[in-house]
């Protein structure tokens, strides 16, 4: 009698134990499972609140130097400052930067106009049709809307992704790279903006920094 008392204490203490392991497997399965949610949630809060790089500040002319940059004020750091903005966004340095500037300097002398040559100078397309140049770069029609032309951002968008379509076009000069996209008649026409916009990119960078 008391072998099979034995015996069946025996019996329930290894269904104990049993049990017992399959409560603790379980116990690690769950903790495991709240590990990696924790985990991932520790890994997006980072990103949320990860430090971003350091952009310019083009939302009005109280952030930007109040005497100008190299003769260039007001409204014409504030457009320079968007073009610099979106360059950065869209991966491009500092020469991309000064490019995206020297070319908008060279065709609007950085104001967001609502005309072109045909309104100023009777200048015609070499097909002998009227120019439909507006905005900061002066895009014809086939570029976009006017109204996408006419928005500063979205004009430099179109500018620097034709740019990021020239092959190898950082090892062009500035001025040839902007008459790559530009497709003006003088690819020197640019140059004498280099300076110009290098002081106001390095300038923007600078103030934004403070």
């Amino acid at each position: 009698m008391s072998g099979r008392r034995s015996r069946a204490t025996v019996l329930r203490r290894r269904a104990r134990r049993r049990r017992e392991r399959r409560r603790m497997r379980r116990v690690a399965v769950v903790t495991a499972s709240v590990t990696l949610v924790a985990a991932a949630l520790l890994a997006v809060l980072g990103l949320l609140t990860a430090p971003r790089p350091q952009a310019p500040c083009p939302d009005g002319p109280g952030a930007l130097p109040a005497a100008g940059v190299a003769g260039w004020r007001g409204d014409q750091l504030v457009n320079a400052a968007i073009i610099v903005r979106t360059a950065q966004e869209l991966g491009f340095d500092r020469d991309g930067q000064i490019i995206g500037v020297m070319a908008a300097m060279g065709e609007s002398s950085l104001h967001n106009i609502d005309h072109g040559d045909w309104e100023t100078s009777g200048v015609t397309n070499p097909d002998g049709s009227r120019t439909s140049s507006v905005g900061l770069f002066q895009q014809q029609s086939w570029w976009g809307s006017v109204q996408e032309r006419m928005d500063p951002a979205t004009a430099a968008t179109m500018f620097f992704t034709r740019l990021g379509r020239i092959p190898q076009w950082q090892s062009l000069p500035p001025s040839h790279a902007v008459n790559r996209v530009q497709i003006n008649s003088d690819r020197e026409h640019y140059a004498r903006f280099h300076d110009d916009a290098a002081e106001v990119v390095d300038a923007l960078a600078a103030t934004c920094g403070e």
